[in-house]
């Protein structure tokens, strides 16, 4: 290289000198010693410019990659840089994004388990110490009550972990042919109660490939939600229906309806209303599992009417 541009610098400007001052019989030595010198300091400005910039993007590389390897995540490379690193400085920049988004669910994931963890260990820091203090007897109801608290934190830290899975876009999905009409009666018939009346409307009448776990967690949960919005009573439809692209399974429940100032925030993380006995990320799993599976899930809720959350998974061959 260093050989290339030596013959460039030198040759060019002698080959351009001698052929102009040949063209002036008089003084022609003199022209060509000029017209070289003029060629030699153009090609010096171009040099500078192009090496200019070549250097300068090989500087700012260095120097970020020195910030990346000491956990600065958000250093980039944003000097313009030639062809010839373009695509070094653009392969920089995407690997950094990458390490700052993955060093961002990290810190959430951290801010989620105390979050989360925070309520549920209060209330078991509480039931023992009254263990211990002798306020409530050592006997089956109160040992029961603490093994229902850490079943609480156990599932808090399995949605966690299925959230933060999904988000990353690392969850897993073992899909089969799934009868939805089966495993809505099921959860129809679970949930029932004297007081709650739970039943299925409609038939999907085929099986679908899904995630059978998955999407009984999804069903769950929304199950989860109407009877804690009927505060005692009332009543669920779990709606089945079916169509050329998709199935469809809708939870509706007969009880008080959202108002619509907080509609729109349902489906994010930690969002209760002032009623709200959840952890507020039932609805957000939810969604993340849905649409992993390649489906929508949308919410429709007019006050003093009721909520219906409706489900549409893809139908593929099964």
């Amino acid at each position: 290289m260093f050989a290339l541009v030596a013959t460039v610098m030198v040759g060019v400007p002698a080959v351009v000198g001698v052929y102009v001052g040949s063209r002036f019989p008089r003084g022609g030595p003199v022209v060509a010693v000029v017209i070289a010198l003029v060629t030699v300091v153009a090609l010096l400005a171009i040099a500078a410019r192009v090496f200019g910039r070549t250097i300068f993007s090989a500087r700012q590389l260095v120097d970020a990659t020195g910030r990346l390897a000491e956990g600065d995540y958000s250093a980039r490379v944003t000097a313009n840089a030639p062809r010839s690193l373009s695509a070094v400085v653009a392969s920089f920049n995407q690997m950094a994004e990458r390490l700052e988004s993955e060093d961002a669910r990290r810190r959430t994931l951290l801010a989620d388990l105390g979050h989360e963890l925070r309520t549920p260990l209060t209330v078991l820091q509480g039931r023992v110490e009254a263990l211990i203090d002798g306020v409530h007897p050592t006997d089956e109801s109160h040992l029961a009550a603490l093994l229902g608290d850490i079943q609480t934190m156990e599932r808090l830290l399995e949605d966690l972990r299925t959230l933060s899975l999904s988000q990353a876009g690392a969850l897993s999905l073992h899909l089969e042919p799934t009868d939805l009409d089966v495993m809505a009666a099921d959860l129809a018939h679970a949930y029932r109660s004297s007081e709650i009346d739970v039943r299925t409307e409609g038939s999907i009448g085929r099986t679908v490939m899904v995630d059978p776990i998955r999407i009984r967690e999804v069903l769950t949960n929304l199950l989860n939600n109407a009877i804690a919005a009927l505060s005692g009573e009332g009543s669920i439809r779990l709606r089945m229906s079916v169509d050329d692209r998709n199935a469809g399974v809708s939870v509706a429940d007969d009880g008080p309806g959202i108002p619509a100032s907080e509609l729109g925030a349902v489906f994010e993380r930690y969002r209760t209303s002032d009623t709200s006995r959840g952890s507020g990320i039932g609805l957000a799993l939810s969604r993340e599992l849905v649409e992993a599976h390649g489906g929508s899930i949308t919410i429709e809720s007019v006050e003093g009417q009721g909520t219906t959350v409706r489900v549409l998974l893809p139908l593929q061959s099964s």
